[in-house]
């Protein structure tokens, strides 16, 4: 069995063109797919990283929001404590004041008590030298007021 060189070129062109070129096809695909497969999992992994970024991002936007929040809410309350100190000043000045309004107003009560019981007194005393009659100098003791007036009997008409 003798080969031929034409056997030789077929059975060459055969392999080189069948399988030959099978084989670089198939190596070819082999690697295609896996650039395909890199390429897709670059495109993950940037999709993922774009993910976090946009997390951090908003996470960051959030955080912010909430320190500025917090920042109002502090002077807020700065301003509702300033405000409540000063109306507790005011009460403390205003109870102060009714104290002080209270004690003058007592003082003068009994100061008016003491100068009436004193009128009073004198009013007593001049009695027996008050009389109703200018002409009479007996001095017959007249009612000064209104309750003296009621309480004193009504004299009996003289018979004639």
């Amino acid at each position: 069995m003798e080969i031929s060189l034409e056997s030789i070129i077929a059975l060459l062109g055969l392999l080189l063109g069948g399988g030959g070129g099978a084989f670089f096809t198939w190596r070819w695909q082999r690697r295609k797919a896996k650039a395909e497969a890199r390429e897709a999992e670059t495109a993950a992994t940037k999709e993922l990283q774009d993910l976090y970024q946009q997390m951090l991002a908003d996470a960051k936007a959030d955080r912010e929001d909430r320190l500025a929040q917090n920042e109002e809410l502090r002077s807020e309350r700065d301003h509702y404590k300033t405000e409540r100190n000063e109306l507790r000043e005011e009460v403390e000045k205003l109870q102060q004041n009714v104290f002080e309004w209270r004690k003058n107003g007592e003082e003068e009560r009994i100061t008016l008590k003491r100068k009436i019981a004193n009128l009073e007194a004198r009013v007593d005393r001049m009695v027996p030298f008050m009389c109703g009659d200018f002409s009479c100098q007996l001095r017959k003791r007249v009612p000064i007021s209104d309750v003296e007036a009621a309480e004193k009997p009504k004299a009996k008409p003289k018979k004639a």
